[in-house]
């Protein structure tokens, strides 16, 4: 069994609670209140901003040169995300762009994490402490848009953007970088991957859980 696939096992209980989360199951349906969905978009546009930054310092670290370059494309492809949101998504759904954007204490642990994770953890455990952006990203992405029931959900164009193939490719790629680089370490450098992947894991859950809430400081 490859290290995704214990890793993944690892979290199913709390992917049965992200799909059943209210903030997931309203924008399902296109009922999520505007608001909690402005919030959303402001918090991820200064995530993405620092996640970018944060997979290209991994991409610098890697050894295999194929490795670091497609790591710098992650990192451009979330920083072009971001520039997207504020051009297109913040317009659409009436936020001010050049309003400042105070980043929640949510976001602000989750980018500190990993933050972290990548100035002073060995690569493996900061290329699995990325992953679950990736990895649930897409797949609660494809879970909601294939059970949308608003044929006119108003956030169908964003939603879209998470169940493409161009983000699937991606998600394949991160995962192979991580089976590769578990296969090469040690049983208990294992460990520590998982335990990174799983706290990332419970950190998306509180992303879009401090988003219903829109909480601050």
């Amino acid at each position: 069994m490859k290290w995704t696939d214990k890793a993944w096992e690892s979290i199913q209980p709390l992917l049965h609670t992200i799909f059943q989360m209210p903030f997931i199951q309203e924008l399902q349906s296109g009922t999520l209140p505007l608001e909690k969905f402005q919030f959303y978009m402001q918090q991820d546009a200064k995530y993405l901003e620092h996640f970018g930054r944060v997979l290209a310092a991994l991409g610098s670290k890697s050894e295999d040169n194929r490795q670091a370059l497609d790591f710098f494309e992650f990192g451009k492809n979330a920083l072009v995300v971001e520039k997207v949101l504020h051009e297109t998504y913040f317009s659409q759904f009436g936020i001010a762009s050049d309003h400042p954007i105070e980043i929640g204490p949510v976001c602000h642990h989750y980018i500190h994490f990993l933050k972290s994770v990548a100035a002073f953890e060995p690569l493996e455990v900061a290329m699995a402490a990325v992953l679950p952006c990736f990895w649930i990203y897409k797949v609660v992405g494809d879970k909601i848009f294939e059970n949308q029931s608003n044929a006119q959900n108003p956030y169908e164009a964003w939603i879209a953007t998470y169940s493409g193939t161009d983000f699937a490719d991606g998600v394949t790629l991160a995962k192979y970088y991580v089976d590769t680089m578990a296969e090469q370490t040690t049983e208990a450098m294992q460990t520590r991957m998982l335990e990174a992947f799983i706290s990332a894991s419970r950190l998306e859950f509180m992303f879009w859980d401090a988003a219903y809430a829109q909480k601050v400081w």
